[in-house]
């Protein structure tokens, strides 16, 4: 099982995509530099990463 994400990350993530889907990939690092640019300075290091992830997570699963 994995880890369980919080109301707040999924809120976050699902504004980003409905904003901006086209520029999210299936992999980690290039959704990390979009969601820093989205995000800016105001969210942490553990929140963008947090956020990235799911949103890997979904584009991989709207891929297949």
């Amino acid at each position: 099982m994995g880890r369980i994400k919080t109301k707040m990350i999924k809120r976050l993530t699902f504004e980003l995509i409905k904003q901006s889907r086209e520029r999210f990939t299936t992999t980690f690092d290039e959704n990390k530099k979009v969601v820093g640019d989205l995000l800016g300075a105001d969210a942490g290091k553990k929140t963008r990463n947090s956020v990235a992830g799911y949103v890997t997570r979904l584009m991989k699963v709207v891929e297949e």
